[in-house]
């Protein structure tokens, strides 16, 4: 039940981090990216102490936050450029 909360919550993360971003990758990149960025936000911003913290809305802005800053990089990566 909690591997499918993570997959929904990563799916809404990856999907409001591309529209941020306008970035149109599809809902399986969306779902990774969202996951991996909430993961890389907790990580920077629990200074490398990650904890299984409930879902709140300081935690779902952390991981937003780390979204963005994955698919900033990745279409950095890809496209020569943050946003298109």
């Amino acid at each position: 039940m909690i591997s499918l909360l993570w997959l929904i919550v990563g799916g809404v993360v990856g999907w409001l981090a591309a529209l941020i971003m306008r970035d149109n990758n599809g809902v399986i990149v969306n779902i990774i990216v969202g996951i991996v960025g909430a993961f890389l936000g907790g990580l920077i911003m629990a200074r490398g102490d990650i904890n299984n913290s409930p879902l709140t809305i300081g935690s779902f802005a952390v991981s937003l936050l780390g979204a963005v800053i994955l698919l900033g990089v990745v279409n950095f990566v890809r496209r020569g450029t943050v946003r298109n």
